[in-house]
């Protein structure tokens, strides 16, 4: 631990941590990890969640391999021994629930005496909240404040381009040929602030599931979605079935929580539904 003035942050547990000096050397899961970098705080080692195996999700990396960040494996396989030789000052988790880290079991940073800070990334706070979060978190890490990354451009072009094509979208993760995972918009923040810039998703209507209606490959194609934004990540699969007249476009629903990273998807998203 280095720093020449004391350290503390409340995360969004409600959990006051404190350091002697400003931590240097954090450890993250790697979609806090990737919003880091963005922000100019570049983890020592990332770690994955229960979906991820033994090699870096691409898809979740976000800048984390270009500047060569060691990823351990998945949080919840990682042993006191491995934690203890990446020697971290800070581990920084998500939270879903506003209680529990995401992808790391607790008391494996508390027994080395290393303070955990988890983020919140859940339907509680809107996108622009969770943008502020992770920009106060890095800021008390040393970092610059964050700069818009053009991110209130990115959103202007969107709304442009939802006015003028009008296109449902429905977002999916896909679970094999007989199975989907229809995302319901309300649930996932960053879906939420498409629909506030005047993106038409499609809700895929009453059941069981919170983010999630678990459907047949029959129902996506029922809500005649003109452009679908399907899960990217390497534990889903690619869609079987695509609704008659629909795109595609890629959709990670663990983008980081960077306005670098917003930017860039929202630029992407206007790009394809004007086609």
């Amino acid at each position: 631990m280095s720093g020449a003035q004391a350290w503390g942050f409340t995360d969004d547990r409600g959990a006051e941590l404190g350091a002697e000096g400003v931590p240097r050397r954090v450890v993250a899961y790697v979609r806090a990890g990737a919003a880091l970098h963005d922000l100019g705080v570049t983890p020592v080692g990332v770690y994955g969640s229960g979906h991820d195996g033994e090699v870096l999700d691409p898809a979740k990396a976000g800048g984390l391999a270009a500047v060569g960040v060691p990823y351990v494996g998945p949080g919840r396989a990682l042993d006191e021994g491995l934690l203890r030789e990446l020697r971290p000052d800070v581990v920084v988790d998500v939270t879903y629930d506003g209680k529990n880290p995401y992808a790391l079991d607790e008391a494996l940073p508390e027994a080395l005496g290393v303070p955990l800070a988890a983020l919140s990334v859940g339907n509680e706070l809107t996108l622009p909240a969770i943008l502020d979060r992770f920009g106060a978190l890095a800021v008390s890490l040393g970092a610059a404040p964050p700069e818009p990354a053009g991110l209130g451009a990115a959103e202007a072009a969107l709304r442009e381009a939802a006015a003028r094509t009008g296109l449902g979208v429905l977002a999916l993760s896909g679970a094999g040929p007989e199975q989907v995972h229809l995302a319901r918009p309300s649930a996932w923040p960053e879906l939420a602030r498409l629909a506030e810039l005047g993106v038409r998703l499609l809700d895929p209507g009453p059941g069981p599931g919170a983010n999630w209606l678990t459907a047949d490959w029959d129902r996506a194609a029922e809500l005649r979605p003109g452009l679908v934004l399907f899960d990217s990540r390497e534990h889903a699969t690619p869609p079987h079935e695509v609704p008659s007249g629909a795109r595609l476009a890629p959709w990670n629903p663990e983008t980081p929580p960077s306005p670098a990273a917003y930017a860039r998807f929202f630029r992407e998203l206007a790009e394809a539904l004007t086609g």
